[in-house]
């Protein structure tokens, strides 16, 4: 494995995505996916308005993934939704990190998401009158905040449902968040109108490509060496938590 792309942190404009975190609304640690800008061209220059960080769950993101993605090249992993799709439905948390580089109301950022969410929802056909309420509270919870330019937006995205909300006026990650959202699919969809197949930044989408490519197949030549000792170890009644292969192949 090349350690320069799986554990080392990432750079998106000015704003550095650090190899792993522990968030508010969770009691594990996270590794970074990967990271990119979101932005639009305008009169023939792209211009960003955030960085975005995806970090996944250290103890079942990659063993998760592993199953049906291990060996794939980081080309056809980009060009794969259904292994988006999987980052972002896997049972393992997700935590994301979006930081302003222009200045940002809540307003214009909640409509923006909930507008992307709902489109999603409905092109889908699975649009019911609980997304609608948990739309509704999304967009007052960040009704009256304001990011300048270096605050940032964190999602911590249970796979049971929750989606917890912290606001922090920098680029540290303050212990207790601000809200909790209990909506499976509003979780979900956060995540995928960021790297799904319409996803606002392509850049993090390459990027968890590339480096959990990397991280694949490091975890696959793990878990030939290790099959047989864990087999052993667990016959003879000797805990063997899956952490164990993963931090070993993140460190």
């Amino acid at each position: 494995m090349s350690h320069s792309l799986s554990v080392t942190e990432v750079q998106v404009d000015c704003h550095v995505f650090p190899p792993s975190v522990k968030p508010p609304g969770s009691n594990k640690t996270f590794f970074l996916g990967g990271a990119g800008d979101r932005g639009l061209e305008i009169e023939g220059k792209f211009i960003r308005f955030t960085a975005i960080g995806v970090y996944l769950e250290e103890e079942n993101g990659i063993p998760s993934l592993a199953v049906k993605w291990k060996g794939k090249t980081a080309e056809e992993l980009t060009d794969s939704v259904e292994f988006f799709r999987d980052i972002v439905t896997g049972p393992f948390e997700k935590f994301i990190r979006v930081t302003t580089i222009l200045p940002l109301t809540g307003k214009q950022y909640s409509e923006k998401v909930a507008e992307n969410c709902t489109a999603y929802w409905k092109a889908v056909g699975i649009y019911t009158d609980e997304e609608g309420k948990a739309i509704e509270k999304f967009l007052e919870i960040f009704k009256n905040e304001s990011f300048p330019p270096g605050a940032s937006i964190l999602f911590t995205q249970s796979p049971h449902g929750s989606l917890t909300i912290t606001f922090s006026k920098d680029s540290s990650i303050p212990e207790v968040s601000n809200a909790v959202i209990e909506n499976k699919l509003l979780s979900e969809a956060v995540l995928e109108s960021i790297i799904g197949k319409h996803g606002v930044s392509p850049g993090a989408r390459k990027s968890l490509a590339v480096r959990l490519s990397d991280l694949l197949k490091d975890f696959d030549c793990a878990t030939a060496d290790n099959k047989k000792l864990d087999a052993k170890e667990e016959a003879n009644g000797v805990e063997t938590p899956i952490a164990k292969e993963t931090a070993a192949i993140i460190s």
